[in-house]
């Protein structure tokens, strides 16, 4: 059996001042696997610019020209990096024996790729990057993503613990990937909803080599109600139960009340009044803003608008960055 065709996936937003620092990282890596043999000479970086408003497309194209390792494609708008890493999943599909998926700040250290290819030797299809510590993040990011991993297993989601999207997938589990629908894209959930056989390679995770982090709290945020709203109906019964348990104390609060009454004990006061109201009201604001938070979800997934569209591509067999030759894709 010859050597794994290999694609290295990266997306990119705005990170025009990293990239020169980080591809020949990626070359070094991509062109030592190839000298030893590990993956086969036809093996590619495929970069994906997520919509990007500075010159990183630029700068990627002038690449692509000038080296036939390296491939792009242009998102006609910014989707997000779920869906930039999902479009080029999809794009470098049926290409290649295996993917690896990794950001392109330099925080993943992609040395141990190697490693990945030796556990997908043993009959891995999917190997997941996971980090041996979080020094590297602020003390506030490192105790709420450990929260956050602890929620989503209390919640029933599937998940690995400090595990971002440095992954490597075989092609077959980038097959399963694409017949999941999801508008709403998590895909450190959906990959291990695909099953097959995984394993683990640990790394650490450096500082970010240059730029800045374009994962806002906002951000985060979303990407969070994604995968809560993505991967657990537990709220909705959390929910159910907060109702349940409201309505008992009410029932009981009623015949407390009845009992008071005609006992002779009632004192007239708008205290008690406004807590019980305010408690109440509370409890169904919040009940309807994650049913509605469901119903959105629902709404967004029903109408089945694109994901992504590809605006540009470049490829080893098509050279022409200016993107009259640039296909649009809807991927479902």
């Amino acid at each position: 059996m010859g050597s794994p065709v290999l694609f290295l996936v990266i997306p990119c937003y705005n990170e025009e001042a990293v990239l020169p620092l980080t591809i020949p990282l990626f070359d070094a890596v991509m062109r030592d696997l190839i000298a030893r043999e590990a993956i086969s000479a036809d093996s590619k970086i495929l970069f994906v610019n997520d919509g990007s408003t500075d010159g990183t497309w630029q700068l990627l194209a002038q690449k692509c020209r000038e080296d036939a390792l390296y491939e792009a494609i242009s998102l006609s708008r910014n989707c997000g990096h779920q869906r930039a890493l999902y479009a080029g999943v999809m794009e470098v599909r049926g290409r290649c024996d295996c993917i690896v998926t990794a950001d392109c700040d330099g925080q993943d250290d992609v040395s141990v790729i190697g490693q990945m290819l030796e556990r997908y030797e043993q009959g891995a299809d999917i190997v997941y990057g996971v980090r041996n510590s979080r020094r590297a993040d602020s003390f506030a990011k490192r105790h709420t993503a450990h929260l956050f991993y602890r929620f989503l297993h209390l919640l029933g989601a599937e998940t690995v613990y400090d595990h971002a999207d440095f992954r490597l997938i075989t092609s077959r589990v980038a097959d399963a990937l694409a017949e999941f629908d999801e508008v709403d894209l998590y895909l450190r959930g959906i990959v291990p909803l695909v099953g097959f056989e995984s394993a683990c390679v640990t790394y650490e995770r450096g500082e970010r080599l240059g730029g800045k982090s374009r994962y806002s709290p906002a951000r985060m945020f979303s990407l969070a109600l994604d995968a809560v709203t993505g991967f657990s109906v537990r709220p909705l019964r959390i929910i159910s139960a907060v109702g349940c348990m409201v309505s008992l104390l009410s029932f009981i609060g009623i015949i407390w009340t009845f009992f008071q009454y005609f006992s002779g004990n009632t004192v007239w006061g708008w205290s008690s009044t406004l807590c019980v109201l305010c408690f109440v009201s509370g409890v169904q604001l919040i009940s309807l803003g994650v049913v509605g938070e469901y119903i959105g979800r629902i709404y967004m997934e029903v109408k089945g608008r694109p994901r992504y569209i590809i605006a540009k591509r470049i490829r080893g067999d098509s050279r022409d960055a200016s993107g009259l030759q640039a296909q649009e894709r809807k991927e479902k």
